[in-house]
């Protein structure tokens, strides 16, 4: 099935990036990508944490969700939302930093609330998710089938996920085909462990790894890391993008998942 990690340089402008994530979606859908996968907070990049609670939406209900579920009806593909915030019953301080995934004919078939909330402190920078967050609790998979009938089994995650590898070992239980992750990786943390990371996911439970990324300098003064990616499962890289907006475009082939997992049976023989 061929694959797209779509990057971004969102605004503070949820009408742009709206624009901007439409038209991209149509180049990888226009490319053959059967799975389209976009950046955490595409939607928005605000100039302040609280910027994202005055764009928040009730599950179910929303321009954001909306836009979603349109494209993916409209090319026919199974399309990974990046992340949008989702309103909490009784907390108007707070949001989930929600991915929501839409199938081929735009219903909803996933829900996953990012577990692992990022805090960053190194004097000059300053990140604390759970100021304006609540945290997600469980792994979330779905089962995508393509149009030759091949199916892949998905598992999501979102940016600072990507440091707890007990997560994704949650997530082989029974074992992805692919694992998926939307980040806004910050610059100083991305130039150092993105890439490493990644590969190490990849490699560890043998599986091919696409990461959709924020990428380049935004109008909060910000500026994200990008790299987004794609990993084949013996750590191989498929397709990079350093920075700027664009898709990056891959096949993920169940033969090498197949093939990796016979001759090296890692995920057989683990114990704990």
């Amino acid at each position: 099935m061929k694959i797209a990690a779509i990057q971004m340089v969102s605004s503070p402008e949820l009408a742009h990036n709206l624009e901007r994530a439409t038209a991209l979606v149509g180049e990888a859908a226009a490319a053959g990508a059967e799975l389209v996968a976009l950046p955490e907070y595409f939607c928005v990049m605000g100039r302040h944490d609280t910027d994202k609670l005055a764009i928040a939406e009730t599950p179910g209900s929303g321009p954001i969700q909306q836009r979603l579920a349109e494209l993916a009806a409209k090319h026919g593909i199974w399309l990974i939302g990046g992340t949008l915030p989702l309103r909490v019953d009784g907390d108007a301080d707070h949001a989930t930093n929600s991915c929501l995934v839409h199938g081929p004919t735009g219903q909803l078939v996933a829900r996953y609330d990012k577990i692992h909330l990022f805090r960053y402190d190194d004097g000059e920078r300053r990140y604390d998710e759970a100021a304006t967050l609540r945290p997600g609790r469980e792994p979330v998979a779905f089962e995508a089938v393509g149009r030759s009938g091949e199916t892949l089994r998905v598992g999501l995650s979102i940016c600072y996920d990507l440091r707890f590898p007990e997560l994704y070992r949650a997530l082989m239980r029974p074992p992805c085909d692919l694992l998926v992750v939307g980040a806004a990786f910050t610059y100083p943390t991305g130039e150092a462990h993105w890439e490493l990371l990644l590969r190490a996911r990849a490699v560890e439970n043998q599986c091919h790894v696409l990461a959709s990324a924020q990428g380049g300098r935004h109008a909060n003064g910000r500026r994200t890391w990008g790299h987004s990616l794609v990993v084949d499962p013996w750590g191989r890289l498929l397709g990079d993008l350093a920075e700027g907006e664009g898709v990056v475009l891959a096949e993920v082939e169940t033969r090498r998942t197949t093939e990796v997992r016979t001759q090296l049976p890692a995920l057989q023989h683990r114990v704990l």
